[in-house]
């Protein structure tokens, strides 16, 4: 059973994680990938670690998988021109170069367009090219600073920090995701394509201002920006007698429910904390009090008193503890695949449930340049254009 984009062809211009993390979900979803690389391939090839000493890192293999590989030298008038030839057949373009450098490349949207009437070319890169910061270049942590999450870290580190993960990459992933099915859905419906741009920035401010605009939300503004419960120095996992875990006793029933199994009914009758706003007002102290509390047993004591309630908790897990989680484990997230050029690996499956059109994984990561002969052949290209493209170094296979 095909994945509801069975049929759609994206030719994917991108690299790091971004856009071909974004791809990805697309390939999961059904969408042939065409992933154009340049000689020396994705950045992310060499990036982490790599079981045979070659250009597929783990970082590239968790970005890459439901694609097919070409390389194109696009520096090279014959590889701009098979790009075009590639765009002219495809459903969606997708990239992550500056807007000038598109331009230049002869890639932009009018380029395209003259090829491709109806095609969705989606652009995806730092700063909306409609505002002074338009030319800039940009990676996760510029974003981090400049979207407010750096500085909002350092409400509880002492000073600014980023995010151990990088949320603005993935968020802004997701973001192209969603632009790309809307304007798939919009085409189906009216035949028009259209020029979508996903700036990293932008999308972030998106995100982080959803709950922190706050008292910015009025104009005159009634109160500054921020989600106070979210900044609290106290809001972390709880410790208990032998470790950590997430507790959050946010809506008024869960408060009661709460107050009533650790034994505490002086905070469920403290007006401080009466309803889900006075807690608010004095989070620190909700805070502290409930920490207080959970000191009292351990994780598995606590996690035992909890799971009849309707309070929400969870354990605190690392990073390799997630490997054998019980609820990834269970629902079959973790998938094992034979590679064949490097063995077994583990991918996870993609989140998302559909029950007719299931998402799978059909193709693991492919080997710099491993489908250039064959997307060339699928172009028209004959055996001898294909090696004329080999020699001039327009092309080139896996070694």
């Amino acid at each position: 059973m095909s994945g509801p984009l069975d049929g759609v062809k994206v030719i994917e211009f991108t690299s790091v994680v971004l856009g071909p993390w974004a791809c990805q979900i697309l390939g999961d979803m059904g969408a042939d990938i065409i992933k154009v690389e340049p000689p020396a391939g994705d950045t992310n090839r060499n990036l982490g670690p790599n079981r045979n000493n070659s250009d597929m890192s783990a970082l590239f293999m968790t970005c890459n998988r439901n694609k097919r590989s070409i390389v194109l030298d696009l520096k090279k008038p014959e590889g701009q021109e098979v790009a075009l030839k590639l765009a002219a057949d495809a459903d969606v373009m997708v990239h992550n170069f500056r807007p000038q450098a598109m331009v230049k490349l002869g890639l932009d949207f009018d380029a395209v367009k003259a090829v491709n009437p109806e095609i969705i070319y989606c652009a995806t890169y730092g700063y909306s090219k409609n505002g002074p910061y338009g030319n800039k270049g940009a990676l996760d942590d510029s974003i981090q600073a400049g979207s407010g999450i750096a500085m909002i870290m350092s409400m509880v580190e002492g000073e600014p920090r980023y995010l151990p993960t990088i949320i603005a990459d993935k968020t802004t992933g997701m973001a192209v995701v969603n632009a790309v099915t809307a304007a798939l859905f919009y085409k189906e419906r009216h035949g028009k394509g259209q020029e979508i741009e996903v700036p990293m920035y932008e999308t972030m401010v998106s995100f982080v201002m959803a709950e922190h605009q706050w008292g910015q939300t009025f104009e005159p503004a009634i109160g500054k920006a921020g989600y106070v419960r979210l900044m609290s120095e106290h809001r972390r996992p709880y410790k208990t007698k032998d470790g950590y875990i997430a507790v959050l006793p946010y809506w008024d029933n869960h408060w009661k429910t709460f107050c009533t199994i650790v034994e505490r009914p002086d905070m469920l009758s403290d007006p401080r904390f009466k309803d889900m706003q006075s807690r608010l007002t004095n989070i620190g102290a909700s805070y502290a009090e409930t920490g207080k509390a959970l000191f009292k047993k351990t994780t598995a004591e606590w996690l035992e008193i909890l799971e009849p309630t309707n309070v929400p908790h969870m354990i605190v897990n690392t990073l390799d503890g997630l490997i054998d989680d019980p609820q990834l484990v269970e629902s079959g997230f973790w998938q094992l695949h034979d590679h064949p050029t490097e063995g077994k690996i583990r991918m996870a499956k993609s989140p998302y449930n559909f029950s007719e059109t299931p998402t799978d994984i059909t193709r693991l990561p492919p080997r710099l340049g491993e489908q250039s002969e064959e997307i060339l052949r699928e172009a028209g290209y004959s055996d001898d254009e294909i090696y004329k493209m080999f020699e001039l170094g327009v092309t080139k296979r896996p070694n």
